[in-house]
């Protein structure tokens, strides 16, 4: 693979872009052997995130990913399945790969002779210019580090938020989250969001969720009620196109959001990465993005999007599906009339009652290094998920 993108390098710009906790650096580069280089580098860089923090996917979840990168490595569409055998070879190689590298530190990357931290943005930003391509560094769920390499298609601004879409990726690593924010600015992966959407419709063709099939009838892709899966490869892109804003606002909110802060998550999950408690307040922070009056749920409303209504409502799934119980009722009614004050109603609703869930989560994380972590842990099952009618889970 790396030797592929360094030939498809070759006749690309002379100049490559990194990014420092998600802003866009680019990184200027005047020799092939620098290119060559580089790219080794980030996905140097990415296959030892993979091999430090694979063990955070359950086993579904992990044999997705890693299926998903094999046909990343290997340059295949979404809906193209690779033969049995030949996948479990390349896992097997994968993964005695990821031992042989797995306690290895992050490469510095290599500049005109320079080497800096690939998180590093004060030894960067000098190198700063426009360019074609886009790096990307930061931290994802459970803190695995997100390491990328994408070319740029667009930059735009909604809600007053920049707004970077990036396409074909040159490197990556197996998390490959097609939309993130950070310091004030969105980055959505078009190549990683096909991948998304295909899955998930994927999973979810047989569900007898209403809004679910709702939204496959608005695009036209039920034939006999089931998924037309030759009409889905031809309108995968429009699809990709067409529901981007989704979450694009999603990020927007996450943006404006403040009731939880940032610190407040960042001390949660670094003090519980993979846990219960870092479940609960990522899923209340997301539903309070989603239901933020410049978020994702306004957005819809606002635009009146009936299909990225119904693609919503047919995703929420797990904890954002307990935290949210309004918008089912709601849905019902919307069906009936159109009426998008439903909507608005479990909206609001829902807001109000995860903002006095924050200030529970914010109340907790205050405790965090002055009391024992099985007391933090208590705390969270017995204000947040008895309340909610839930079983506690056991601690990890």
């Amino acid at each position: 693979m790396i030797k592929e993108i360094i030939l498809q390098i070759i006749n690309l710009s002379d100049n490559l872009c990194k990014r420092q906790g998600m802003q866009i650096i680019p990184i200027t580069m005047t020799t092939l052997e620098q290119r060559k280089s580089i790219i080794e580098d980030i996905q140097h860089n990415c296959n030892i995130s993979d091999a430090k923090d694979h063990g955070v996917y359950s086993m579904c979840t992990m044999v997705l990913k890693l299926r998903n990168l094999y046909k990343w490595e290997h340059n295949i569409e979404p809906w193209e399945e690779p033969e049995p055998a030949e996948l479990l070879d390349w896992i097997e190689a994968k993964e005695n790969y990821w031992e042989s590298i797995a306690d290895e530190s992050y490469r510095p990357l290599g500049f005109n002779g320079k080497k800096h931290s690939p998180i590093n943005s004060e030894e960067i930003n000098p190198l700063f210019n426009n360019t074609q391509f886009v790096y990307g560094a930061g931290y994802g769920r459970s803190m695995k580090a997100v390491f990328f390499l994408a070319e740029l298609i667009e930059k735009r601004t909604i809600s007053g938020c920049p707004v970077v879409v990036l396409g074909k990726e040159r490197a990556k690593e197996m998390a490959s989250p097609f939309a993130m924010s950070q310091d004030g600015v969105i980055y959505v992966r078009k190549e990683s969001l096909r991948f998304f959407l295909w899955d998930q419709i994927q999973e979810l063709r047989s569900s007898c969720r209403t809004s679910f099939r709702h939204a496959l009838q608005l695009y036209g892709l039920l034939k006999n009620d089931q998924l037309d899966q030759q009409r889905f490869k031809e309108k995968l892109d429009i699809i990709v196109e067409e529901e981007m804003d989704l979450f694009i606002y999603h990020e927007v909110g996450e943006i404006r959001e403040t009731t939880l802060a940032t610190t407040t998550q960042q001390t949660i999950i670094a003090r519980f990465p993979s846990s219960v408690v870092e479940l609960v307040c990522r899923s209340v922070k997301d539903i309070l993005a989603d239901t933020h009056p410049e978020g994702l749920l306004s957005y819809v409303i606002r635009e009146q999007k009936e299909s990225s209504l119904s693609f919503y409502i047919g995703f929420l799934d797990g904890l954002r599906k307990e935290l949210f119980p309004e918008i089912f009722d709601a849905w019902q009614l919307f069906l009936n009339d159109k009426n998008w004050q439903h909507i608005e109603q479990a909206r609001t609703q829902c807001r109000e009652k995860n903002m006095r869930r924050a200030g529970v989560i914010k109340e907790i994380s205050q405790k965090i290094g002055l009391e024992p972590d099985e007391n933090i842990q208590d705390l969270f099952n017995k204000k947040l998920i008895l309340p909610m009618g839930l079983d506690i889970p056991q601690q990890r």
